[in-house]
């Protein structure tokens, strides 16, 4: 017996998610997103994957502001719930949202609301699970597929699969391989589920971490930290927010680099280019080397280095920008 999901999501994640579940034959009468948005540099407003996608394969689509009936939008709550319970589904699939689900929408469904999590909960709780990861230096991360509960990702684990963080990943490319891992994982957990095979877990009380909501402020590179932190945060950044520097002060956005172990620093001087070629832009950390390989001025595109140094000199010497609040000694 197949089920009939309302699915509820709004970025590529999502998309890939629900893509899988209708491809394997799971009726979707209704699909809900967040409002369009403005983006681009026009500030056009701009449906989100889901929707786009729900909007090529005909599928009704719903975008509340809100489902708390008594919060600052309860009319369209309501016409949201109207909505809901027509679809009559057995369950609702969730990934990333971003709208919190109030109790009578967590009991609305007969299997309730699932949750695709890009996490090994309790691991990484919260808004920036794969950031977070590998910011962290996290060897492995995975999917758990989760029934919701009123905490925020503290409900009882369905199925989970892990998957090894390799040293080249960015959040760009670990989220590709994550959104497809979603999809699989909760096509097969509601397979489980339409035979009554699918068994819960409560998570650990050890190990709980939350993996807060990237702020602006934390993509400015302090040179002082380690070449391995600096790498982790540049690669969990990518492709955003970016880190960022500055240059005799032209701002310069990093999206990739690597740890360089034959070039050893020549002084006590964080930010320091020590060389600059093809290979990539050699800076000096407050421990260690990295190289530079990707990376974009203001206003300018995302190049590879051997493209950038093309248009831009940069010789050994230079340094590159600490905190406002320091200045290179």
């Amino acid at each position: 017996m197949f089920l009939r999901v309302i699915f509820a999501g709004t970025p590529e994640f999502s998309r890939v998610a629900v893509q899988s579940l209708h491809a394997a034959g799971f009726a979707i009468p209704l699909v809900l997103t967040q409002p369009d948005r403005p983006a681009g540099r026009g500030l056009k407003l701009q449906a989100s994957a889901v929707k786009q996608w729900a909007e090529s394969q005909h599928i009704p689509v719903a975008q509340p502001r809100s489902l708390r009936l008594d919060g600052k939008y309860p009319e369209e709550a309501a016409a949201a719930r109207e909505t809901i319970e027509a679809a009559r589904a057995d369950v609702m699939v969730v990934a990333a949202y971003g709208l919190i689900l109030p109790q009578w929408v967590l009991d609305l469904p007969r299997l309730g609301c699932l949750n695709i999590h890009a996490s090994l909960l309790p691991r990484w709780r919260g808004a920036a699970p794969i950031h977070r990861a590998i910011e962290a230096g996290d060897a492995e991360t995975g999917v758990t597929i989760m029934q919701m509960d009123a905490g925020l990702d503290t409900g009882n684990m369905l199925l989970m699969e892990k998957l090894a963080i390799e040293t080249t990943d960015t959040t760009g490319t670990l989220h590709d391989k994550l959104a497809v891992l979603g999809g699989q994982l909760i096509v097969e957990a509601l397979e489980l589920a339409a035979c009554g095979g699918l068994a819960a877990t409560a998570q650990p009380e050890q190990g709980v971490s939350y993996a807060h909501k990237i702020d602006k402020a934390e993509a400015v590179i302090d040179w002082r930290q380690s070449a391995a932190v600096i790498v982790r945060r540049m690669h969990a950044f990518n492709p955003v927010p970016g880190t960022v520097t500055t240059l005799e002060g032209v701002t310069l956005k990093l999206f990739c680099s690597t740890i360089d172990s034959c070039l050893q620093p020549s002084s006590n001087n964080p930010g320091m280019i020590l060389l600059a070629d093809k290979a990539g832009i050699a800076v000096q950390c407050g421990e260690g080397v990295l190289r530079i390989t990707e990376l974009q001025r203001t206003g300018g595109k995302r190049l590879p280095v051997a493209d950038f140094l093309r248009g831009t000199a940069l010789m050994p010497g230079m340094v590159l920008g600490l905190p406002a609040s320091q200045s290179a000694t």
